[in-house]
């Protein structure tokens, strides 16, 4: 399938880490997307270039940001369109879990919010005004599962933007942009495997997921890849789990 992508524009936070951001990106630009990549971590987002080069034979353009700060998401919009012209696909991949004991003080939850729903929100209202003036454009969010096992403090930052998007994607439709999120499950990630380290911790994670195993990062990619095309002007609003099954809401 011809997913009419050739020419588009990309930018792909979170793209620095070995997982979702860093997959995304080069599915994008294999599908001959011109991909901007950005993270707080310069050189792992060189070593990401590197590797996207060698597997498409297109360099994508590197832009540093912390998202911690305040002026940074107005300064990637403003690179990316500098380098690429015009942002057609924005991909939100930047973001952190973090189980949060019943006693955390209030900055814990502040600083869950401030990464994983604000900035993300910032950023994304810096890239719409190109997308309108264009009359096209995509948002893609990765968000996380709508069923907490504990305590979590990027829990409600990630259902903020579930509801956010949803209300952002009826306001945008008539412009031709739209807006998505996906709820990764257990998928292969340097964060997935920072927090069960061992090959028996990751085998009683995945006891619960009906596949019997962890996903892997091209397995969400494809679908974000799909989600950024052409072919899918009609899906907007929605959040669509790549879990293999874990979620156990029937809609």
């Amino acid at each position: 399938m011809d997913l009419k992508l050739s020419g588009k524009t990309a930018l792909v936070t979170g793209a620095s880490s070995v997982g979702l951001g860093r997959a995304i990106a080069l599915g994008l630009a294999r599908e001959g997307v011109k991909v901007a990549i950005t993270a707080r971590r310069g050189d792992l987002l060189r070593q990401a270039a590197e590797e996207i080069k060698a597997a498409t034979g297109h360099e994508p353009a590197i832009i540093e940001g912390d998202l911690y700060q305040a002026e940074t998401p107005a300064r990637l919009a403003a690179d990316a369109r500098k380098k690429l012209g015009r942002v057609d696909i924005l991909i939100n991949a930047a973001g952190a879990s973090r189980p949060t004991p019943f006693d955390s003080p209030a900055s814990v939850w502040e600083e869950a919010m401030l990464l994983n729903f604000f900035r993300l929100r910032d950023l994304t209202h810096a890239i719409l005004p190109g997308m309108q003036e264009h009359k096209w454009g995509r948002v893609i969010s990765l968000t996380g599962t709508s069923e907490p096992y504990n305590i979590n403090a990027a829990n409600p930052a990630k259902a903020a933007i579930h509801a956010w998007t949803k209300g952002l994607s009826r306001e945008m439709g008539q412009h031709a942009i739209t807006l998505n999120c996906i709820k990764p499950g257990r998928i292969t990630s340097e964060q997935m495997l920072r927090m069960h380290p061992t090959e028996e911790q990751r085998r009683a994670f995945t006891r619960e997921v009906p596949v019997q195993r962890f996903g892997e990062p091209e397995e969400l990619a494809d679908l974000a890849v799909f989600l950024a095309s052409p072919r899918a002007s009609y899906i907007t609003g929605t959040a669509i789990p790549v879990d293999g099954g874990l979620s156990r809401f029937a809609f």
